[in-house]
């Protein structure tokens, strides 16, 4: 889904709507934009101009910060703060007090606010428990990042990082599961059946 229709799909439910459900501990400022279905949970903080897709849930103490953007069927978990700059297109899976940054040298004495980075989650990635996202590195679509990983750069789509500095292992399917390629191109996901191929370094899914 592209950042224009995100901002379509959500701009239609507003806050007035309430079509969505809040703890009533959770913070939820003016000029929010919150989908349907989407579900806040205790003592999370929804900051100005934040756009929210349908069907998402976000877990305890979260904080959004303004003009952050998540497609449909995002998954925060507890203690997560996303940051001005970064986006999240649809299915994302945002683990246990993983972390985002947005500014590449922060100093405290320092007011970088006109230097955030952009930093784009592609639809279907998963990012593991403590991982850390290192601003300006986008992921690509179904990508998984291990737990306690540190993302340094680009990640491939249908990559699996681990480690710190964050390192490609191997491939995984779009059911989460490794792509054993073999002595061949060819990959069969376990659970889905469905089909890949590496081709010049980079996997896709074959069409049915």
């Amino acid at each position: 889904m592209s950042l224009l229709e995100i901002i379509r799909v959500t701009t239609k439910i507003n806050m007035v709507s309430k079509q969505f459900f809040a703890h009533e501990t959770a913070v939820i400022d003016q000029g929010c934009q919150i989908g349907e279905g989407t579900k806040i949970w205790h003592f999370s903080h929804i900051m100005t101009n934040a756009i929210i897709g349908d069907n998402c849930n976000i877990g305890q103490n979260v904080v959004i910060s303004p003009e952050v953007i998540l497609g449909n069927n995002v998954k925060v978990q507890n203690n997560v703060s996303i940051y001005t700059g970064v986006v999240c297109e649809d299915d994302v899976f945002l683990g246990p007090s993983m972390v985002f940054t947005n500014v590449i040298n922060p100093r405290s004495a320092i007011n970088r606010r006109e230097q955030y980075s952009r930093t784009v989650v592609k639809k279907g990635t998963s990012i593991g428990a403590n991982a850390t996202i290192v601003c300006g590195n986008d992921l690509g679509e179904y990508c998984f990042i291990g737990a306690g990983a540190v993302v340094t750069k680009y990640v491939p789509p249908y990559a699996l990082i681990v480690g710190n500095p964050g390192k490609q292992i191997g491939w995984i399917s779009e059911y989460g599961h490794r792509l054993n390629f073999g002595n061949t191109s060819f990959a069969k996901c376990p659970e889905s059946k469905e089909e890949y191929v590496l081709e010049n370094g980079k996997v896709r899914k074959i069409n049915e």
